[in-house]
C-alpha cells in the first residue's frame, strides 16, 4: 500500500468515524487501565458488565486494594483468566499507592513496570488518558495490518512499528481506535464483511468476497 492510499485509507476511516474511542467504560485513568488490564483475551462487553458494579464499589487505587484478591475476584469472575487479573489489579493497586501516590504514571517504563500490564496495555492508556500518539496492536489490528497490505508483520510490535512509520501522522493519534473498530465490525476473523467495506478497493487481501462469496475485484 502506498502513501496517497494510506492518507486515503484513514481519511475514508475519519469521514465514517470522526471522533473514535474506545468502547470500554471509565471514568477515570486508573479505571481505564484496570478496564484494559481486565479486557485481556476478554470482550469489551463483558469487562463493562463487570466493571460497572466494580468502579462504582471500588473507584479508586484504594478502595479497590481494600477489596483484596477474592473480594476483587467476585465482581469479575465471569471474566477469562479472572483469578490471575484479580491478582494482578490488586498488585498493580498497591504498586500505584506505594510508588506514585495512587495516580496513574505518564510513562511507558512506569506502566510496563506495573503488574498485568504489558506494552499493549501501555500504548492504549498512554493513548486514550494521555494523548500520545501511540498504535496498541491487538489481534484486530494486527489482522487487519496484514490483510489489507496497511503494515504487514509477523510479531504484534513489528506491525506496531510499521504503523508508526506509515500511519500519516495527522492520523495517528486515532490510529488505533479507529483499526480495532474496523476489525472488530467489518474486517472479521472468519466472516469479513468486505461488500460493506469503505476501504475494500484498497486493500490488497487477495480473499475479498461479497455477500454471497464471489471473489471482489
Amino acid at each position: 500500500m502506498n502513501r496517497q492510499q494510506r492518507q486515503q485509507l484513514f481519511a475514508r476511516l475519519r469521514a465514517a468515524n470522526p471522533e473514535p474511542t474506545t468502547e470500554l467504560e471509565y471514568a477515570t485513568t486508573f479505571q481505564l487501565l484496570i478496564a484494559v488490564i481486565l479486557s485481556a483475551q476478554a470482550t469489551d462487553k463483558s469487562v463493562n458488565l463487570a466493571t460497572r458494579k466494580l468502579f462504582a464499589d471500588a473507584p479508586t487505587p484504594q478502595a479497590m486494594l481494600a477489596l483484596g484478591e477474592e473480594g476483587l475476584a467476585t465482581y469479575i469472575n465471569r471474566i477469562g483468566l479472572y483469578p490471575s487479573k484479580a491478582r494482578n489489579v490488586i498488585a498493580a493497586c498497591r504498586q500505584l499507592i506505594e510508588l506514585h501516590g495512587g495516580e496513574v504514571p505518564p510513562a511507558r517504563a512506569a506502566l510496563e513496570a506495573l503488574p498485568g500490564v504489558g506494552r499493549k496495555t501501555a500504548n492504549v492508556v498512554l493513548n486514550t488518558a494521555f494523548g500520545e500518539a501511540t498504535i496498541a496492536v491487538d489481534t484486530h489490528i494486527f489482522r487487519v495490518a496484514n490483510r489489507s497490505g496497511l503494515a504487514p508483520g509477523k510479531t504484534p510490535l513489528a506491525v506496531e512499528r510499521e504503523l508508526l512509520k506509515r500511519v500519516p501522522e495527522e492520523f495517528r493519534q486515532s490510529a488505533h481506535h479507529w483499526l480495532i473498530l474496523h476489525g472488530r465490525y467489518v474486517c472479521k476473523a472468519r466472516k469479513p464483511e468486505c461488500w460493506r467495506c469503505d476501504i475494500a478497493d484498497l486493500c490488497a487481501w487477495p480473499e475479498k468476497t461479497d455477500p454471497f462469496g464471489a471473489p471482489l475485484p
